[in-house]
């Protein structure tokens, strides 16, 4: 069976993620401790005990969802179940990397809690990013350039659904007329920055120096970009790519396109969320899809696979 994990970003957090798959397995217990040793702070207690407002924190989320992945993985990888290709949305590409030894562990921990922390400079209540339901993204970009202000698409989900990002005056007035063109629904993200787009370009300068000092290594599965959906090459500008990525729109459309050429007959989400699982859904639905953010469902894919 040919299985794609999809790793989730920022905003599929919550308080208290995936705590009954560490509560029971030393396998993810390993990950929450390990992280928390490199990166010198208790990560069991802000992905278990903190509150909303502290893990939606970007500096925070970051780090939570990501460990919460990899911890999943781990507890994965003991019943022999493994990925044969990943992608992931934003934050989710830098777990698929780890997962799939492009990145180390260490390293890769190091660089999202800086990443994180160059990201929060850039969070302001200026600016939202809202996720519209119903129209295609063709119609949604050029209802973006009618507005004389700053609004753009900046993650293509699935076909029928774009999130905008921007300040928020004029997301709001690109809301009221998607709306009347018939977007079925346009629901704010719980981020507060202007994420993938030009707005960030100081950002992902810092984030390329970060880069700069990362080993980034071969590498064990295929592992598609956001930017374009292609796989990563040996013979990539690993530095250049993730710094072009901060201020690129997701292309997560094309990427479960690309997936399905690929012939994948199990998707698989790993970590906190439904989201990915949802835009697979809804762009067939007649793909095997599972998300694991619980026991439950781990359970039934670990009897899945069995079959």
């Amino acid at each position: 069976m040919k299985i794609a994990f999809l790793f989730p970003g920022q905003g599929s957090q919550s308080v208290g993620m995936c705590k009954d798959i560490y509560d029971n397995f030393k396998e993810a217990r390993d990950v929450y401790e390990n992280a928390s040793k490199i990166l010198g702070r208790n990560i069991v207690d802000l992905c278990f005990n903190s509150s909303e407002e502290e893990l939606n924190q970007t500096d925070n989320t970051q780090i939570a969802v990501l460990v919460s992945s990899l911890a999943i993985c781990n507890v994965l990888n003991k019943y022999n179940i493994e990925a044969d290709v990943c992608a992931g949305l934003s934050l989710g590409e830098y777990t698929a990397l780890i997962y799939s030894k492009y990145i180390s562990f260490e390293e890769g921990l190091k660089l999202i809690q800086k990443r994180g922390n160059i990201m929060q400079q850039y969070n302001s209540q200026k600016y939202m990013m809202a996720a519209v339901i119903g129209l295609e993204s063709k119609i949604i970009e050029e209802v973006c350039k009618s507005i004389d202000g700053f609004v753009v698409a900046a993650n293509y989900n699935y076909s029928m659904q774009t999130v905008i990002s921007g300040e928020k005056e004029y997301v709001e007035m690109a809301t009221s007329k998607l709306k009347e063109l018939g977007a079925k629904k346009v629901i704010p993200l719980k981020t507060s920055g202007p994420f993938h787009t030009e707005k960030l370009k100081e950002a992902s300068l810092m984030l390329k120096e970060e880069l700069e000092k990362v080993r980034f290594l071969k590498g064990e599965n295929i592992v598609l970009k956001n930017i374009n959906s292609q796989e990563y090459k040996a013979e990539d500008n690993f530095i250049d790519i993730l710094s072009t990525h901060m201020v690129s729109p997701v292309r997560m459309d094309k990427i479960i396109k690309k997936l399905e050429e690929m012939e994948v007959e199990l998707y698989v989400e790993v970590g906190p969320g439904r989201a990915l699982s949802g835009f697979v859904k809804k762009e067939n639905k007649d793909l095997k899809v599972i998300n694991i953010d619980n026991l439950e469902n781990l359970n039934k894919l670990i009897e899945l696979v069995k079959e």
